[in-house]
């Protein structure tokens, strides 16, 4: 959340889309809600987006070969620990166009959930995080909630720093420090909180 608040302040027409997108398939008489997250294209680039550019873990839980085998062209002998570098396939300039760049759109012609093996922030396969379908849904709601009712600006005209801090989560090396008030069109709903 806080990667993509900070990606969307540094990005403010991203984040106008996404208001646009949210006053257009929902409205501005109710919040946003579970079953509307699957008609918000531009929400869910935005959410792609940020997991391809920061992802929570950037490694992948270690595995081990249970064979010999070939991988990317290197012999691996059974019982090799394999650690996957997400964050360094995620952020190739031979898979990306520009992957240092924010660009939600990269995301709203993809087939299904993946784009093969490109994006992986929640791993694949069998052993993928299974916490992945909750993750999105939860994110989905509350990025589309601060979205949908707030008005968000950065605190001087400087970009957030987009530093990355130590960690196996890799956090922010700096806190979001952000301003927002309540999008005027939305104090009604505001107000029955």
């Amino acid at each position: 959340m806080e990667w993509a608040l900070s990606l969307l302040l540094n990005n403010p027409e991203a984040l106008a889309k996404a208001q646009t997108e949210l006053d257009i398939e929902i409205g501005q008489s109710r919040l946003i809600e579970e079953s509307d997250l699957a008609k918000l294209p531009h929400l869910h680039g935005i959410i792609n987006e940020t997991l391809r550019m920061y992802p929570a873990g950037p490694l992948l839980v270690p595995h081990e070969s249970s064979e010999d085998c070939t991988v990317g062209g290197f012999h691996v002998p059974r019982g090799t620990m394999l650690l996957v570098n997400v964050w360094a396939i995620q952020n190739n300039p031979k898979l990306w166009s520009q992957p240092e760049q924010f660009r939600p759109e990269r995301f709203l012609n993809v087939q299904g959930e993946r784009d093969g093996f490109l994006l992986l922030p929640f791993g694949t396969g069998r052993r993928g995080c299974p916490g992945e379908g909750l993750a999105n849904r939860i994110v989905g709601l509350t990025l589309g909630s601060l979205i949908q009712l707030f008005d968000w600006e950065r605190i001087g005209e400087e970009m957030v720093d987009m530093s990355e801090g130590p960690g196996l989560s890799m956090p922010k090396a700096h806190p979001l420090l952000a301003k927002c008030r309540p999008r005027p069109t939305m104090l009604n709903i505001l107000s029955q909180l």
